[in-house]
């Protein structure tokens, strides 16, 4: 697999996030490493289920949330085919990167390590910063840190949409204006490192 493209500026970010489906009580999801803001995370995301998914969103749960063993180190332009050129384009400015899992992981005594889940109970104390819940009419967005819940974007939202990566932005139900973030990803380079000193360190 041809590795992403040398980076010239920008670097992929170890914000924390999860991906979740909805349950009777809250969510059960899967911890995502990198890239984990809503300017990052909503326009792949909504590409996604508008054309790879052809806007089936228990497959794209099944795929991103039940599909992996450990958890996500970052979400990758794979998650776009199927899209338009120009939103492609538009989200990753021309270039590509794969998604990669956590797979390659180990615990310090050896032993396979553990899936990386995130539900409404263990979310604060889980280092995350943002939470996206795959609902049925669009995917609820969650500043972790700040709030228990948020409002959700719908399915049919252009993914070029500029979203604020502000947590009051997201604090309430309601959206309210917030301050627009970069719509195209800067150049990307080699894999990222891996999670926290707090998390299994990984095989190299």
């Amino acid at each position: 697999m041809r590795e992403p493209a040398p980076r010239t500026s920008g670097e992929p970010l170890s914000t924390r996030s999860f991906i979740a489906r909805p349950t009777q009580t809250g969510y059960d999801g899967i911890y995502v490493h990198l890239d984990g803001t809503p300017s990052d995370k909503l326009p792949m995301l909504l590409t996604a289920f508008q054309h790879k998914f052809g806007r089936d969103v228990e497959a794209m749960a099944q795929h991103l949330v039940d599909g992996v063993t450990v958890g996500w180190d970052e979400l990758g332009t794979d998650l776009l085919d199927g899209a338009p050129d120009k939103v492609v384009s538009a989200l990753t400015g021309g270039q590509q990167w794969p998604s990669r899992t956590l797979d390659h992981l180990i615990t310090p005594n050896g032993s396979p390590p553990v899936r990386m889940t995130v539900t409404e109970e263990t979310a604060a104390d889980q280092d995350v910063q943002w939470g996206y819940i795959l609902r049925p009419h669009g995917i609820e967005v969650i500043p972790v840190p700040h709030a228990e819940a948020g409002p959700v974007i719908g399915w049919d939202t252009d993914p070029r949409t500029a979203f604020s990566n502000h947590p009051g932005h997201w604090s309430s139900p309601v959206l309210t204006p917030g301050p627009s973030a970069r719509a195209v990803r800067p150049p990307r380079s080699a894999p990222a490192t891996a999670p926290a000193e707090s998390r299994p360190a990984v095989r190299r």
